[in-house]
């Protein structure tokens, strides 16, 4: 019988929990996290900034491309006005 007691004895040593929660873990716990908040908030700010400003620079490319086409529509417009008043001049 001593045998038995002697077993369920080790078995609960080896078993039963070894640490408990005190303000020590409790603090541990803590300065891990804020030391991963530490790199993973100025990660997403700066990705943030960079998603909003390419936006706006591909608003601006878009907006750079259709004043480039709407100034070769005008330059042929003024051409053509250039060329019907010389053609006009000449004649009268």
């Amino acid at each position: 019988m001593s045998e038995k007691t002697e077993l369920l004895e080790e078995y609960d040593k080896l078993y039963e929990v070894k640490q408990e929660l005190n303000g020590r873990y409790l603090l541990f716990i803590v300065l891990c996290i804020l030391f991963l908040a530490m790199f993973a908030f100025p990660k997403l700010y700066l990705n943030q900034q960079i998603y909003y400003k390419s936006r706006e620079i591909a608003k601006l490319e878009v907006e750079y491309a259709t004043l480039k086409e709407e100034n070769k529509r005008i330059k042929a417009s003024v051409e053509a006005m250039k060329f019907k008043n010389q053609v006009l001049d000449t004649i009268f």
